[in-house]
């Protein structure tokens, strides 16, 4: 395997191993993160002509605001928390009994304890608490913007937005403004971005180091998801690690089927790792004694070709059509079972935009441009209907002034590529 030293760049971590410590915030101004995104987020609310907007995802929220509680819980649990954000002034209502989480905060003003407007909350009175909140809001709403004001929601019960409407409140969808916010990263989340980055490559790193025959694929994946707690992430976001025959069709999740003797192991981090950022990298892998087959190695070229034919086509003001119309044009016996996208954007989590493959784009796609500033994952999985394996490999990459850089940096298998 390709030895890489992922702390070549950084003068300031001579000697240290790669093992030996994750960058997780060093020589990152936090604060000056947190200050960018709500900029940003305030930035496309006026562009909308959005008074206020009520967010209730939890990675939104974070992005917005820098608070972070119970973020799987709290996504199952919707509208448990959620941030009120104006031009001037922002409110976060916190989960019963957490209202210290959300201090210090240079970007949240005031913490309010929340309103569960749920069934499990409310039981039958749901209505009449969906009706309350909406007064309550409308009512602090009209206090800091002014009456009649457009309000942007996400994710919260249909009732509520009902009952927001019934007070005349023009409701509009929150997902745009907020994705379009999400999509540019400064030069100091893209620091954050690398921490995250550096941390799950030393994690796959000893995943990698504990494939064997024998191990099962739960038992594998935990190592990944070990080491990511351990340096201070926050959760594997999916369980996309699979073993020979389970490689083919792709998304077949995590289990308990034991790899055997000279296997494929594909994998897609999908980690929320460091300050919350995704890292978002894919790699095959082959579990020995003996050496890849004839076939394994060529369905691995065959997405190595296609990840590097589409990195080399992208490049700032290129449109998605334009990528489209570019992009790798996947072989007739690969087609049907051929990754969803060609290309993703990637920040806390996949968002905008999605890039289509040539032949997905009249049904699926939509135009845009490929801005300096997006993060994007470039993606493969190869794999024949009906075939014995698949192969999966992704690279994140960052978009600049005058072309890419490739974020990950883990490298790929010289035994598959032969």
């Amino acid at each position: 395997m390709t030895t890489l030293d992922w702390h070549a760049e950084r003068t300031d971590l001579s000697g240290i191993r790669l093992l030996d410590r994750a960058p997780e915030s060093l020589g990152i101004d936090l604060a000056a993160v947190r200050r960018y995104r709500l900029g940003r987020v305030r930035a496309e609310m006026q562009k909308r002509e959005i008074g206020a907007l009520i967010i209730s995802d939890p990675v939104n929220i974070r992005y917005t605001c820098g608070a972070r509680n119970m973020q799987i819980f709290c996504a199952r649990n919707t509208p448990s928390r959620y941030l009120l954000v104006t031009a001037h002034r922002n409110i976060l209502f916190e989960f019963t009994g957490c209202e210290h989480l959300g201090q210090g905060f240079e970007t949240i003003d005031e913490v309010r304890p929340s309103m569960t407007a749920s069934f499990v909350a409310a039981g039958p009175e749901l209505v009449a608490r969906e009706k309350q909140w909406a007064r309550e809001m409308v009512a602090t709403i009209s206090e800091l913007v002014g009456p009649g004001a457009r309000v942007g929601m996400e994710r919260m019960n249909a009732g509520a937005a009902i009952a927001m409407a019934g007070l005349g409140v023009e409701v509009v969808d929150a997902q745009e403004p907020i994705e379009m916010a999400r999509c540019i990263k400064s030069d100091e989340e893209l620091k954050c971005v690398i921490a995250s980055l550096r941390a799950t490559e030393v994690a796959v790193g000893k995943l990698r180091e504990a494939i064997r025959p024998g191990i099962t694929e739960n038992a594998l994946w935990s190592v990944l998801h070990q080491s990511v707690i351990a340096q201070n992430g926050d959760y594997c976001e999916t369980r996309l690690l699979s073993s020979g025959q389970r490689t083919n069709p792709w998304f077949q999740e995590t289990a308990s089927r034991t790899i055997g003797e000279n296997e494929l192991i594909a994998l897609d981090t999908d980690v929320v790792g460091c300050h919350g950022y995704y890292s978002d990298f894919s790699r095959t892998f082959h579990s020995g004694p003996g050496k890849p087959t004839a076939q394994q190695r060529t369905l691995y070229q065959v997405a190595y070709e296609q990840v590097r034919n589409n990195l080399d086509i992208i490049r700032p003001g290129m449109s998605f059509r334009e990528y489209s119309e570019k992009a790798w044009n996947i072989p007739e016996k690969y087609h049907a079972n051929r990754y969803y996208l060609s290309a993703h954007g990637v920040g806390m989590t996949g968002e905008y935009p999605y890039l289509y493959h040539h032949a997905d784009y009249p049904q699926a796609g939509y135009d845009g441009v490929i801005l300096p500033g997006m993060t994007l994952c470039v993606e493969s999985y190869i794999g024949e209907q009906g075939g014995s394996e698949g192969v999966k490999l992704e690279e994140q990459i960052v978009v600049t002034e005058t072309g890419i850089e490739i974020l990950s940096r883990f490298p790929f298998e010289e035994a598959l590529l032969k």
